[in-house]
Formats: C-alpha cells, structure tokens, sequence
C-alpha cells in the first residue's frame, strides 16, 4: 500500500513572520520614498524662489537704479488705481511717506502700496521724448497685491510724451491690449522691508520729527532719499502641505539717480 504524500507549504507561524517583515520592509521603502519625494519638492521650491529673487533683484535694480526719484503720489491720473485716495478722489493713489518699517499682505485681500517712483519717459529707440529743456517723466507704483501674494509694478505713462515707450499697464483682471497686465516682480511674497537713505547713510524716516505746534509728523520725505533698501520676503507651501516648506528673504539696496 502506497503512503500518502506529505504536503508541503508554509505553517501559520511562517506565514505570519513573512507578513511581518514583508509589511516592515514596504514601510521602510515607502517612508523613504516619501522624504525623498518631500524633499525634492522643497529642493524645488528653494531653486525656484533663489530664481524668482534673482530676477526680482535684476528688475527693480534696472528700473530704479534708471528712477529721477520717489514720490509721496502720483501726480499722472490713474483711472485704475487699485488704494483711492479719498481726498483727491479717483485716479490717485494713496499718499505714501517714507516710513520705514514692515508692509505685510493683507488676510483681506486689500492691496499696500509700497512707494512711488519717477523716470524719464523714452520713445522705442531709447531716446529721451524732452518737455522743452527737460524730459517728460513717467510715474510707477510698487504695491502688494494681498489676494495673489504678489510683488506688482504698476506703469503710468505721461501722455504728453509722444511715442512714449512706457504704456500705461492695469491691474491682472483688467487687462487688454490696450491696457497690458501690471508686472510681477515676484510672487510668494509674504512681507516687504523698507528703508531708505539719504546719499551719506543717514537714515531717512518721516516719523523720526514731530512739529510741537501740530503734533503731525514733519521728519524727512520722499525727496530726500538717495538710497533704498527694500527686503522681500518670500514662503512657500508645497502642495501637500498646510505650512510653508520654504522661506527665503533677498535684501535688495539701490542709489537713485537723484542726487
């Protein structure tokens, strides 16, 4: 009589073990994927911003470095400005001093303006478009726009300068081809610090005076500074995340054309 074949297979407590070390090597694979997937993210996120505050650095070094000067407010009407000033009505942007200090977006969405500056309005080949002995100048506005977490740069071209260069630009959800889009100088930004210097290094700031007859601020303006100094402050969350997986600042400092 044949003898029945002996079956062969795991026993329950193989079985077992394999499961468990199966489980924990397929966790310790998929926590490593995961970090490493993280990290490329923020790797990613780092080298985009380091490229993002490069060129935001190349841009307002071009475009303030080339300025005759700020200004407390435009005095070019702007049919889209995007902070009103109540007292001189529609077309004018806020007042602004030269208050150094911290300017963060809103939660509200409101936008802050930063400063205003001036510069000589050019035609297409480079030249200057001259008012009599003196050229025409240009107006822009440096503002946050909070909603979008972007640093904008709003152009306010002179009309008077025949084929003037500069074109009036608008805000992102008005824009046409008559009225391009405001440039974004950088986006992700979180906060602008601002300073700013007359040409010897002295500190210029608006409130640093007080008039003991009207108790208003009555400290250097606008007019006198020579040098600013504008630190851009950037955070960035990745997709996954709730929290910002990156921040960086870039301190950007540039002597004016008006001295």
């Amino acid at each position: 009589m044949k003898q029945p074949k002996q079956q062969q297979g795991f026993t329950v407590p193989e079985l077992l073990i394999v499961m468990v070390v199966t489980a924990l090597l397929t966790s310790v694979i998929l926590i490593f994927v995961f970090y490493f997937w993280r990290y490329s993210y923020v790797l990613d996120y780092s080298q985009d911003s380091l490229v993002q505050r490069l060129n935001a650095n190349d841009f307002l070094r071009d475009n303030l470095g080339a300025s005759t000067g700020l200004i407390n407010q435009n005095s070019i009407a702007d049919s889209h400005a995007n902070i009103i000033d109540t007292n001189n009505g529609p077309g004018y942007w806020q007042l602004l001093h030269a208050t150094p200090g911290n300017y963060a977006v809103k939660n509200d969405g409101t936008d802050v303006g930063l400063f205003y500056f001036r510069r000589y309005s050019i035609n297409a080949s480079n030249n200057f478009i001259m008012n009599g002995s003196k050229p025409y100048e240009d107006e822009f506005v440096l503002y946050l726009d909070s909603a979008g977490k972007r640093l904008m740069l709003r152009s306010i071209a002179n009309p008077s300068a025949s084929n003037n260069k500069t074109i009036t630009s608008c805000p992102l959800n008005l824009a046409s081809a008559s009225c391009p889009a405001d440039k974004v100088i950088i986006e992700n930004v979180q906060s602008a610090d601002l300073r700013y210097f007359s040409r010897s290094g002295n500190l210029i700031d608006w409130t640093s005076i007080i008039d003991p007859n009207t108790g208003n601020y009555a400290g250097p303006d606008f007019a006198n500074v020579e040098v600013v100094e504008i630190t851009i402050n950037v955070a960035r969350a990745a997709f996954y995340s709730s929290t910002n997986s990156t921040s960086n600042s870039t301190i950007i400092r540039i002597a004016l054309r008006n001295y």
